[in-house]
């Protein structure tokens, strides 16, 4: 078993088809699908499904997929750790974040370390605060800006929290409601909602306040962008629940009142892997988001040890 058999199965598994996943790894198809082909013989079980229009993995490919991805992590780290000797001169660090990060901003932190660490590489994914845990899990990320969920806070996370704001409610600004101070959730029982979409850390809140006030949130519209659910909301198009700090200031024309009974609120808060070993730049991009960020009067959060290299 090589170890660039296990990054074209891995880039295999990403791109689920054969010639966007041999781009990727900059290598012919045919040359690809000929180590993925060795492999399987050498495993002895199939590891990828193969038909005219679909590749998929099997449950033997996705087990080993799995292995791989924490292999190459680690050989990525050891690498680092050479190269730690002569400081953090290289090396690239990969964020998650969800796609609305309240007055975390994210282009600050970047801002900054890039000037700290010009030559190492940046990238950034936006996706819900679920599939940046599970990102987290599988070494696709470093580190994410999350909301913690139940199925976030389950396992195998290490979790310091930043910033923790209220969450309020938008309406049209014709609306029967538009002039009260504080909104009821029961009193929305039978308006249409704009919400993100599932797996969102939002979205299972709203639901959450609907159980509370027994009736379940009927979502006619889906936006992962606060700016443009704002704009929805001024169409009279629906209501929507969202964070104080996308909710107050400049945009279109709404109506905001406090959320009561319940009273909601969002966290934004740095994870990552409990008990990987980062590289000294991913080291030092967590420690760079914990004192930039970290909010003192919105409390302690759930925090954990980070092995770093």
């Amino acid at each position: 078993m090589e170890l660039r058999q296990l990054r074209y199965l891995v880039a295999l598994a990403e791109e689920l088809n054969f010639t966007r996943a041999a781009a990727s790894e900059h290598i012919a198809q045919p040359a690809l699908s000929q180590q993925i082909r060795k492999l399987e013989e050498e495993v002895g079980v199939a590891l990828v499904e193969r038909t005219t229009r679909h590749v998929s993995l099997t449950e033997a490919g996705q087990l080993l997929v799995v292995r791989a991805r924490r292999i190459l992590a680690e050989l990525e780290a050891a690498q680092s750790e050479l190269e730690a000797l002569r400081g953090i001169d290289r090396g690239h660090v990969t964020i998650g974040a969800i796609h609305t990060m309240g007055p975390i901003d994210l282009s600050l932190a970047l801002a900054e370390f890039h000037a700290l660490y010009p030559h190492v590489a940046l990238s950034v994914r936006e996706q819900t605060s679920e599939e940046c845990a599970e990102l987290l899990r599988i070494d696709e990320l470093d580190l994410a800006f999350l909301s913690v969920t139940e199925r976030v806070e389950s396992h195998e996370l290490g979790l310091h929290q930043l910033i923790s704001e209220e969450l309020l409610v938008l309406l049209p600004v014709d609306h029967a409601l538009a002039r009260h101070e504080e909104v009821r959730m029961a009193e929305l029982a039978h308006e249409q909602f704009i919400s993100f979409r599932q797996g969102a850390r939002l979205r299972e809140l709203l639901f959450s306040a609907g159980r509370d006030a027994q009736f379940e949130p009927r979502v006619t519209l889906e936006s992962n962008e606060s700016h443009r659910i704002r704009t929805l909301v001024s169409r009279g198009l629906g209501v929507a629940i969202l964070p104080r700090s996308d909710a107050i200031g400049q945009g279109a024309e709404i109506a905001v009142a406090r959320l009561v009974a319940p009273a909601l609120r969002r966290d934004i808060t740095l994870a990552w892997r409990a008990g990987r070993r980062h590289s000294p730049a991913a080291h030092a991009f967590i420690e760079l988001a914990r004192e930039t960020f970290t909010d003192e009067t919105a409390g302690p959060g759930a925090t954990a040890s980070i092995d770093y290299l």
